[in-house]
């Protein structure tokens, strides 16, 4: 959200946060094909479609009275295979439907990739990245879907790995060796290679793409135990056991809105952006950016209280109006909330 309203390039290399989502996105993933087998798939589209299908319900009647052309499809709308149908006000603040896109995609190969994963996991994980390379060297422009598989793929995949311990079972000098190998030459590629946004990585695809796989390793295989160590020791001064519970409900509460969020979050700063202009407001500056974080904040939440319900009967809770942090009744195993799913900022 605040690269989205902001702009600045430099957050996709302080946090590159589309890899992250695909990350740990991939990790619950093969969780939930452990536990559930290919019926994972089914519980994970049954949390992605219905607020898409929201959205849908009121975006769609007013790019239609706006001059789009209604067809075959607008189907794409419930099943978002390939990038649904938009008109100039929708390409302007339904961008962020290429994640959902991607994601689809993942999910449904997901089956297919784990157990393939497990038997050649070096192999796999060089398949999209090798697949990247050929197309940025050789300048091929594969269809959206499968430029985003090879530039994700891999982000994916890793959060394979962590599910399975992979990384955690690595040598620490092995993974920092590797990830160091892999950030020097992704900077040195989008160092070289700035694109007219200058060094914003979601126009520098191999960049991106080999910056977040060492940004991972360093999350996924070293932070996750440094964190725990940080906690055993805190509780043990305390005298109670680790953890912050507090902040544990505010993650639920924030995660059972997250598709909406995502969803709404594009929309919210184009309201704000043209309301701001109609008042003869300026946007520019630390007030105006301040101005419109706030705008687009109070908006989020107009989305989440009007919207936001919907998340609840996808994923068979009580419908409520605000969210909040404790479950009423414990969900499927396979249809668990995902953490981080789709709630930062996409390119």
């Amino acid at each position: 959200m605040a690269y989205h309203c902001l702009g600045l390039a430099w957050l996709t290399v302080a946090f590159p946060a589309v890899g992250v989502m695909f990350a740990l996105s991939g990790s619950l993933m093969a969780a939930s094909l452990d536990r559930a087998g290919r019926a994972a798939v089914a519980h994970r589209l049954r949390r992605l479609l219905p607020p898409v299908w929201m959205l849908a319900a009121v975006c769609v009647p007013v790019m239609v009275a706006g001059g789009m052309r209604l067809d075959w499809s607008v189907l794409l709308w419930l099943f978002p295979l390939q990038d649904p149908p938009v008109n100039g006000w929708g390409a302007a603040t339904l961008g962020m439907i290429w994640y959902l896109r991607e994601y689809l995609w993942f999910v449904l190969l997901s089956p297919l990739a784990l157990p393939a994963f497990r038997r050649r996991p070096m192999m796999c994980l060089l398949t999209p990245l090798g697949l990247l390379v050929v197309c940025t060297l050789t300048g091929i422009r594969p269809p959206g879907v499968i430029s985003d598989l090879a530039l994700y793929g891999g982000c994916w995949l890793l959060g394979f790995a962590q599910h399975d311990g992979v990384l955690g079972r690595m040598r620490r000098s092995t993974l920092l060796l590797t990830a160091g190998a892999l950030a020097t030459v992704g900077a040195g590629w989008f160092l070289t290679h700035p694109s007219a946004r200058g060094y914003d990585l979601n126009d520098i695809p191999l960049g991106n793409a080999l910056w977040t796989m060492a940004f991972l390793l360093i999350l996924l295989g070293v932070a996750p135990s440094w964190w725990q160590e940080r906690q055993r020791r805190e509780g043990a001064r305390q005298g109670r056991e680790p953890g912050l519970p507090w902040m544990a409900r505010v993650l639920t509460a924030v995660n059972s809105r997250v598709m909406t969020v995502y969803l709404w979050h594009q929309t919210a700063i184009g309201v704000t952006v043209v309301a701001a202009s109609w008042s003869g407001i300026q946007l520019t500056g630390l007030s105006g950016r301040l101005l419109l974080l706030t705008g687009v904040a109070a908006l989020i939440v107009v989305a989440v209280v009007g919207f936001g319900w919907v998340e609840d009967l996808a994923a068979r809770r009580r419908p409520a109006i605000i969210p909040h942090g404790e479950r009423t009744r414990a969900a499927p195993p396979a249809a668990q909330p995902e953490p981080a799913m789709v709630a930062v900022a996409s390119g």
